[in-house]
């Protein structure tokens, strides 16, 4: 089982832009970025491949988050641009040992198994 922690994050106003990063115990395939909101269910943000680098977006990120890897540090980080405020929920860094693949199984989150405790991601004026 690997650990996985995210640090980062915090307030920003609409516009703004802020940072994520997940540090990971371990060498994971693929590695995953979700987000949820109170009483809504999780959704996918996005993923990156740790071997070749491929990344995957959802629609509703794509063009102003991005993500990166850092294979000798086993990082992940996301860096969220134009924030909206319906960017506001906990977001989750998620890792595992199966291929990203292709964009549908890299953003599914039932195929990740290891998950981090979630940092608070807050966008408002």
């Amino acid at each position: 089982q690997m650990h996985v922690a995210e640090s980062g994050g915090g307030s920003a106003q609409p516009g703004g832009s802020l940072r994520l990063t997940c540090t990971i115990s371990g060498e994971p395939l693929c590695m995953a970025w979700f987000r949820q909101v109170p009483g809504k269910e999780r959704t996918a943000v996005a993923a990156i491949s740790r071997v070749d680098g491929s990344s995957y977006y959802s629609d509703a990120v794509k063009n102003r988050f991005f993500v990166s890897r850092d294979k000798a540090k086993n990082t992940m980080t996301l860096r969220m641009n134009n924030l909206r405020p319906q960017d506001t929920a906990v977001y989750y860094c998620a890792a595992r040992q199966r291929v990203c693949g292709s964009w549908s199984p890299a953003l599914d989150q039932h195929q990740y198994t290891d998950w981090g405790q979630g940092t608070q991601v807050t966008v408002s004026l």
